[in-house]
């Protein structure tokens, strides 16, 4: 809305408009989009401190640049597939391009927050934004979660079925973790286990019988009863991890003599194993934890220590960093907009 303002020059008067609330509504959007970049760039100096910055210049030198774009293109098609997900998990055709700019508003607040929370807080505003009642937003976002760990399992057992790569990353990985069991004593093993299995299965059994987890239950039962928008979920939450593995494996090959193509599978298996492991930990999107994984995880490949550190900054700056001002612009995603109210909610016909 604009204000109207009465003027009288010489006893004529003329009324003159003033965009003021519009132009206080830009000022405040522009605030919150600076305040949050701020704040994600707080994180990174926190969490990285300043030295990355300072040796961000030199740290992709001999990098080879033609292999770039195929890292670009292949982190958009990771929030292609996530809308798709999302899509199949609200079981309503949601608009793309908007579910897709929503994606990366999702990432973004990702970045600040720990455990994916940031994302899931996102998706849900999002759902109620395009006309879903709340507590459904809330139950198929959580059932979108759900159903990505066994999409995810089920395909890192594939890759380390596969001959050659993926047994090459099984074997690293049981010959460094037969070394760590080896060090330590049997007794407080078992005596750890004695007391966290029982403390597990009375936490678990609760959680079940509690209302939030039977609502989520309940709509992931809702979810199965669809096989169709199961099976899309499952493909595209499923197709979001393997992109991300791919677009890791360019970024590998990428760096001069860190591997061959013909270590792809390996490479793969190395980034489904690191990326889990690099997000166990509750920091805000696995900043950290998860590069200091998937360097491990290079390494236990026989990658020396410089060309993993190039090879996974780079793969975190293209596929982590770069869509995150995407994220911030796309933001008016999460605005009610008239006729959003999607088929089956309160207050639609039939």
């Amino acid at each position: 809305m604009s204000e109207e303002v009465e003027l009288k020059v010489g006893g004529a008067a003329a009324v003159a408009t003033f965009p003021g609330p519009v132009r206080s509504g830009r000022w405040k959007r522009r605030a919150f989009v600076g305040l949050l970049l701020t704040g994600v760039v707080s994180v990174i100096v926190l969490v990285y401190g300043t030295a990355p910055l300072r040796t961000a210049a030199t740290a992709f030198h001999g990098v080879r640049w033609e292999l770039v774009p195929a890292l670009v293109l292949l982190s958009v098609v990771h929030y292609v597939l996530a809308a798709v997900a999302l899509r199949g998990a609200a079981g309503h055709r949601l608009p793309m391009v908007e579910t897709t700019l929503a994606q990366f508003t999702a990432a973004a607040a990702n970045r600040v927050t720990p455990g994916g929370l940031g994302a899931a807080a996102v998706n849900t505003r999002y759902l109620v934004c395009r006309g879903m009642p709340p507590g459904r937003a809330v139950v198929a976002v959580a059932a979108l979660q759900i159903a990505g760990v066994p999409a995810d399992l089920l395909m890192l057992g594939a890759v380390l079925a596969l001959s050659g790569g993926g047994n090459r990353m099984a074997d690293a990985l049981g010959s460094h973790a037969t070394t760590v069991v080896g060090l330590l004593p049997s007794w407080p093993l078992l005596a750890a286990a004695g007391v966290l299995v029982p403390v597990a299965a009375l936490w678990w059994r609760r959680a079940v019988r509690s209302a939030p987890v039977g609502r989520v239950l309940a709509g992931v039962t809702d979810l199965c009863r669809r096989p169709g928008d199961l099976a899309l979920t499952l493909a595209a939450s499923a197709g979001t991890t393997f992109v991300l593995g791919l677009a890791f494996g360019i970024s590998v090959l990428a760096v001069p003599g860190a591997a061959d193509t013909g270590d792809m599978t390996a490479l793969l298996a190395a980034y489904l194993i690191g990326a889990a492991a690099g997000t166990a930990l509750p920091s805000p999107g696995g900043m950290g934890s998860t590069e200091a994984a998937l360097v491990a995880a290079l390494a236990a490949l026989g990658v020396a220590a410089a060309p993993a550190v190039q090879a996974v900054l780079l793969f975190r700056l293209i596929t982590y960093w770069a869509p995150v001002p995407v994220g911030l612009m796309a933001f008016r995603t999460l605005r009610v907009s008239r006729g959003s109210v999607l088929p089956g909610s309160p207050g639609t016909p039939g």
